[in-house]
């Protein structure tokens, strides 16, 4: 025990400091993982329009300012959340004797990544791509088209156009569960609503809208993804 008063108060500091320090929670360092598990929880609780630099950054609790360190820009951080979504899917080994289910199988689970966090489809129909996991998807989805017999440059449209409709489904569903203030699939129209647009489409005026009043139970038809189903295989039917 130091003898000096001075002494002894400069250990007594340096104890209160050290076990302060102890007792502080370290604050965890600011990496691409963390930010792009940031951007995924504000698109899942707060939906793809609360999603900025700034609302990444508060949930991280930091300023916008800390994320330019690893992040280029909100464009950038768009690509970062469809790669992890894209690294969660499952490719097949492409299997000439099964290629259209199997095309078919990794739309459906894209679609389902989607519809987790609403509204994310924006960032994949506005991105241009370079991120390795996005890449990915679409190099096992050539292999898959091409390993049954498709022409290089039809299956290379076919996957374009494959992208573009998981995109657009995922997309009108998520804007639809916006409208109704609700989320996700529970936006899926329920039998009571199509059956009130079916009476609609019936009391149009017959001499200008004879078709749909002639066939409006078919032009509402589809429960859950039956009409998702219908389009991905009607362009996979169709490669040959």
């Amino acid at each position: 025990m130091p003898t000096d008063p001075r002494q002894r108060r400069a250990a007594r500091h340096a104890q209160s400091t050290a076990a302060a320090d102890e007792a502080a929670p370290r604050k965890r360092p600011i990496t691409v993982d963390r930010i792009t598990d940031a951007a995924l929880d504000v698109i899942a609780t707060q939906g793809y329009d609360a999603l900025t630099m700034r609302s990444v950054a508060a949930l991280l609790h930091t300023g916008p300012a800390s994320l330019y360190a690893h992040v280029v820009n909100k464009a950038d951080i768009d690509e970062l959340i469809i790669g992890r979504l894209c690294n969660q899917l499952v490719l097949p080994e492409p299997d000439p004797e099964t290629w259209r289910e199997q095309i078919s199988d990794v739309c459906a689970q894209l679609r389902d990544q989607y519809l987790r966090y609403p509204g994310v489809a924006r960032a994949a129909l506005s991105m241009v791509v370079t991120d390795l996991d996005v890449l990915r998807v679409s190099e096992g989805m050539m292999a898959i088209v091409l390993a049954g017999g498709v022409a290089p440059q039809s299956a290379a449209w076919a996957i374009d156009a494959l992208f573009l409709y998981v995109g657009a489904y995922t997309l009108e569903i998520s804007l639809g569960a916006q409208r109704q203030g609700q989320t996700g699939e529970d936006w899926l129209v329920s039998r009571e609503e199509r059956d009130e647009l079916v009476s609609r489409f019936r009391n149009l005026p017959a001499d200008r809208f004879p078709e749909t009043r002639r066939h409006a139970a078919e032009l509402t038809a589809g429960d859950g993804h039956e009409r998702f189903d219908f389009t991905v295989g009607l362009i996979v039917r169709n490669l040959a």
